[in-house]
This record gives C-alpha cells, sequence and structure tokens, in this order.
C-alpha cells in the first residue's frame, strides 16, 4: 500500500481521543460527521475502529472495520473505508458484516469518502450508491422493524474470517500501522 503521510494528532468526533491525523483519517472524521450531523445517529450509536479478532492457520491476526453503526439495540450498518476502487473493499466488508455479531448486520456500506455503495449484506447485492444513499437512522429503524435477522452456520463464520484475513493481508503486507498489524 506504501507509506501515509502523517499530518500530526486531531481530535476523533465519536471518542473525543486524540489520533493519529492522516489523509484516510480525514475521509474516516468526515464519514462520522455525516453520520452525526445528516444522519441522525448518536455518537452512542457509532462504533468506530471495530476490532475483529481471528485465528487463521495457529495464527492470531486482527481486522478493524471502520464504524459498526446501531440503530436501536441493534447493529444495522458496518462501514468499510479505504482509498480507490469500492469494488475491491466489497467482499471484505460484506464478510465482516457477516461474523460481527450474532446475526448477520443487515446493511454493508464500501466507501473512498468520496462515493460509496450500500450492499444489502444478506445477498451481497448493491441496493443505493453516493454518499447520499448511506441509511438516515430513522430509514434504518424501520427496515429493522421489517426484516428477519440471519445467522451464518459455524463453518461459513470460519470462511468469511479467511476472506477478512486474506484481503487484509493482502492491503496491508507491506506496512504496520495503528490501525493494523499481523501479530503471533
Amino acid at each position: 500500500m506504501g507509506r501515509k503521510r502523517i499530518l500530526g494528532k486531531t481530535t476523533d468526533i465519536i471518542t473525543g481521543r486524540q489520533i493519529t491525523d492522516t489523509d484516510d483519517e480525514r475521509y474516516r472524521q468526515k464519514l462520522a460527521r455525516l453520520l452525526i450531523e445528516l444522519k441522525g445517529y448518536e455518537k452512542g450509536d457509532i462504533e468506530p475502529r471495530q476490532r475483529i479478532e481471528m485465528v487463521i492457520g495457529g495464527k492470531k491476526v486482527f481486522s478493524l472495520i471502520d464504524f459498526v453503526v446501531s440503530a436501536g439495540s441493534m447493529k444495522f450498518m458496518v462501514i468499510k473505508f479505504g482509498p480507490g476502487s469500492l469494488v475491491t473493499r466489497e467482499r471484505p466488508a460484506l464478510a465482516a458484516a457477516r461474523i460481527l455479531a450474532a446475526y448477520q448486520i443487515p446493511v454493508t456500506v464500501v466507501t473512498n469518502g468520496e462515493d460509496a455503495e450500500i450492499l444489502d449484506t444478506y445477498s451481497g447485492t448493491v441496493i443505493a450508491t453516493g454518499i447520499d444513499g448511506i441509511p438516515d437512522k430513522a430509514s434504518a429503524l424501520k427496515k429493522l422493524e421489517s426484516i428477519t435477522l440471519h445467522q451464518l452456520k459455524p463453518e461459513q463464520v470460519e470462511t468469511e474470517k479467511r476472506i477478512i484475513s486474506a484481503y487484509d493481508y493482502l492491503e496491508h503486507s507491506l506496512e504496520c500501522d495503528d490501525d493494523w498489524c499481523e501479530t503471533e
């Protein structure tokens, strides 16, 4: 992937903590502001930098999802940010949405900060495009009233973990940073 340009420190809009300021982090903060200021989510509805711990081939690895967004008491949406092509982010983001909770989180968003694809997690199909297509809290609550939440079989969970790990390894194979690092 190359090196990240470090711009100093910034304050995370959701947690209030000091974090490393990079070009990518500026897009993440812009997305957080969009969710809060325009989409009606509370800071408490948004879990930033959700860590997924996995053991793959006897090795412990970690992956991070940029945001997990809840509506009411249910996790509703996973958002995965990455510069460049959206289509290359779809599969690992869907895999994360399928294993992060006891049920498949219904909506997956992949974004480069300028554009977005909103996917139905169950089918993997694109249901909306563009940053404006990211569901607001009111529509999330309404959708949660009318859908059935699905759970994966244990063998499917393992497959999804391998997909996340493989994509993350390829994406981060030349770097180890605050957000991702292979361990042990």
